[in-house]
């Protein structure tokens, strides 16, 4: 089967729904590949940031996305030494609508853009559909292969391919785009474990012990945790009952709940990885999100900063999608615009990796610098600075004008 559209989007997370709708609202014909059949993957990022939930009440889907079940962080940070807690990033210093972090399941905050998606007529959104590789024709990505769930295989063509499928892109390694890899000292493992009411109510607070650093994100009923080791070291290894054990020692809170941890199957593994693309694009090729720059998930904010590369394409790019194929240079305008944001923050997180994740790793330390606790301390407004680089970023993106909505009733 050989057919054509203006813009292929591969991948449906944040990114690539985002920048779907968006263009489809520009009247862009767009069509957005998701290889599984639903959203309904467990353990994905549920982060949902500020500056994220003013674009949806720019897009007019602020109430819809409010009525979904969530839970609402507003500050992170470490206890202090005479038993309160040292803040090291305040959301609710931010003057914004939403001073605070959504905790939405993923699969919800998907269908929401695919449903305001499938009211735009140029937009459709191809489910249980795998990009297989890109065609090339005369040294530019005219559009790419694909197989269905049934084996239907086949070509869609088109004036530009947008890589939003993660941080393992088929799209970026066919291309050949080379990334500049930075050091990570942990891997993590994600698990469920049941929550109190109220308990760690509004706030992040990681735990760190014995070359373990735990991060209990608090959602409705359970808590979402990040077990974070040692880079390369498999805990699952060990056994589930070991594991639980070491739950308990880092979280002494959890110790009358680890046991609902039954086997090493409830526990999730995610490699981390941090890395940079030197170059974004191909003639008729766009990463963005984690194709382009994979995030560390300290600060959750890998999301967010995919979302405002959508954002930043569409903006860029509908225009000249409207005119016809995109011209390298148009490409090239959403790297400029996107780097120093990402580059900003990948910088915060090596910081914390080095100052804080890895002296935990290496049992060099329980807890963040001394001097840190004591300067965010007596200092509280400092604060702001990491709220305003997590919460928002430096160059904050939102809705171009052709996007925007009038807000749509939660009932509707």
């Amino acid at each position: 089967m050989n057919e054509r559209t203006n813009c292929v989007v591969v991948g449906g997370g944040p990114a690539g729904m985002v920048a779907g709708l968006l263009l489809a609202r520009a009247g862009v014909e767009v069509t957005v590949l998701e290889k599984h059949a639903d959203f309904l993957r467990d353990f994905r990022g549920d982060t949902v940031h500020p500056s994220t939930l003013t674009l949806l009440d720019e897009l007019g889907l602020g109430e819809k996305f409010l009525s979904l079940p969530h839970s609402e962080i507003s500050y992170a940070g470490f206890p202090a030494e005479d038993g309160t807690m040292m803040r090291l990033a305040d959301l609710t210093r931010l003057k914004v609508a939403h001073p605070y972090i959504a905790m939405v399941p993923q699969w919800d905050f998907l269908d929401l853009l695919a449903d305001a998606g499938a009211k735009e007529p140029t937009f459709t959104l191809r489910q249980s559909t795998e990009m297989t590789g890109l065609v090339m024709e005369q040294g530019r990505v005219s559009g790419i292969r694909y197989r269905t769930s049934e084996g239907v295989t086949g070509e869609l063509r088109a004036d530009l391919v947008i890589a939003a499928d993660g941080r393992w892109s088929l799209a970026r390694r066919e291309a050949g785009l080379i990334s500049k890899e930075y050091d990570t000292p942990f891997d993590a493992w994600w698990f469920r474990i049941s929550r109190k009411d109220g308990e760690l109510e509004g706030r992040l607070t990681p735990k760190m012990r014995n070359r373990r650093f735990a991060v209990p994100l608090p959602r409705k009923g359970y808590f979402q945790v990040a077990y974070l080791g040692p880079k390369g070291e498999d805990l699952r290894t060990k056994g589930i009952e070991w594991f639980r054990e070491n739950v308990a020692e880092v979280c002494p809170e959890f110790a009358d709940r680890v046991d609902e941890l039954k086997t090493t199957d409830d526990v999730r593994f995610l490699d981390v990885k941090m890395n940079l693309l030197r170059k974004w694009h191909l003639d008729g090729l766009l990463c963005i999100g984690d194709a382009a720059h994979a995030m560390s998930p300290v600060g959750g904010v890998g999301i967010n900063l995919a979302v405002q590369d959508a954002v930043a394409a569409a903006t860029l790019l509908a225009e000249p999608l409207r005119r016809g194929r995109p011209s390298v240079t148009d490409l090239a305008k959403v790297r400029k615009r996107r780097l120093a944001p990402t580059m900003l923050v990948q910088g915060l997180q090596r910081l914390l990796h080095k100052n804080v994740m890895r002296p935990v790793m290496e049992g060099r330390r329980n807890g963040p610098p001394a001097v840190m606790v004591k300067l965010f301390s007596r200092f509280p407004v400092l604060s702001y600075v990491p709220a305003r680089l997590l919460g928002l970023g430096l160059r904050p993106e939102h809705a171009p004008a052709f996007a925007r909505r009038a807000m749509e009733p939660a009932g509707d």
